[in-house]
């Protein structure tokens, strides 16, 4: 945006000392020149750079034509209109044009749906400020002098970038509940040994990093398995019926102090007598885990965290088994299923 807005300072000094005429193809030189300096910097052409200057030329040439600046002072504005096309079908249709861009420039760049949806959160607001800041262009171009419609062109439009920048980092921060704090899980090797540590988002970003997680299954007297019902928000299998517990193992805390907390979050019981079934890697599109799979008879009411999930109840062997393939439960259950039925169910 510097490159774009310097031809509009020039444009400024050379009307003051030698005329429309002359401050109008003094600036489209100059940003010509600009062209081809980038050029020989970068060793290539950057596309925004060359369709920048495209419109200062054209533009420039419009208004030398027909003898009237005003199509070269609204070159600002029609740049800041197309970024508002651009920002507007990122925030308010699927098509994330911004996202995909940057996609393509940062080969690497991995985003969750979750990072999505609040990047266009924060979008909204950023177009919301460039409308307003196009149509002040525009209203300067036209009624305000030529240093007024300078600075509201360069010098306002970044400093509404910088108030709007340190807005959005005091908001995040003020907003941040303590559980979108950074959570730190412990990195593995196939044996289990802790060899490092990463955040919790980061594992789950198809690096697959080997990272511990607690399955939990609770069997009554009647032989019904409890089950929970994911929320619509997860990313991952949203909807659909899991293991009775299930959870991640923080950096800090032994693999029984993880396993009790987690029990306790998601069904609110206290000690719970849990017994080591299996233990093995489970890979999905996103991650790698190393799975350590328990059991445990329960027979009272169980009260499930309403904020952690959408429904919990138990269901017979028979019900399970019925559903099975079809879209109903999480596959990592349709596993354990498997498991469950060969050790504790062998004569079903």
């Amino acid at each position: 945006m510097l490159i774009g807005m310097l031809p509009l300072f020039v444009f400024i000094i050379a009307d003051e000392i030698f005329g429309t005429k002359v401050g109008l193809i003094v600036a489209v030189v100059f940003g010509v020149g600009e062209l081809f300096l980038t050029y020989f910097q970068r060793k290539y052409w950057d596309k925004l750079v060359v369709f920048d200057t495209f419109l200062l030329v054209a533009m420039g040439g419009i208004s030398l034509a027909l003898d009237n600046d005003i199509f070269f002072k609204l070159k600002p504005a029609l740049l800041e209109l197309i970024l508002c096309v651009m920002l507007g079908i990122s925030v308010f249709t699927p098509a994330n044009l911004l996202l995909n861009m940057s996609k393509r420039y940062m080969k690497d760049l991995k985003i969750s749906e979750e990072q999505e949806n609040k990047m266009k959160n924060s979008l909204r607001i950023f177009f919301y400020v460039i409308v307003a800041h196009t149509g002040l262009i525009v209203y300067a171009a036209f009624a305000m002098s030529k240093a007024s419609w300078a600075f509201i062109s360069g010098g306002l439009f970044y400093i509404l970038m910088g108030v709007y920048f340190v807005a959005e980092i005091v908001r995040n921060k003020l907003n941040r509940p303590k559980s979108e704090e950074i959570e730190w899980l412990p990195i593995l090797d196939e044996k289990g040994n802790v060899t490092g540590k990463a955040p919790r988002e980061h594992v789950h970003n198809k690096t697959f990093l080997l990272h511990p997680v607690v399955h939990v299954h609770i069997i009554n007297s009647g032989n019904q398995i409890y089950l929970q019902k994911r929320p619509m928000y997860k990313t991952v299998q949203p909807g659909k019926w899991d293991t009775a517990v299930g959870g991640h193992i923080s950096f800090d805390e032994t693999l029984e102090q993880g396993l009790q907390r987690e029990i306790v979050e998601e069904i609110g019981i206290e000690k719970l007598r849990t017994i080591l079934m299996n233990q093995y890697v489970w890979e999905t599109e996103i991650e790698k885990e190393l799975v350590f799979m328990y059991y445990a008879k329960y027979d009272d009411a169980i009260n499930f965290n309403a904020s952690e999930l959408d429904d919990g109840k138990f269901w017979s062997f028979n019900e399970i088994k019925e559903s099975i393939g079809k879209n109903v439960f999480t596959p990592n259950f349709e596993f354990e299923f498997e498991i469950i039925s060969k050790t504790l169910f062998k004569n079903r």
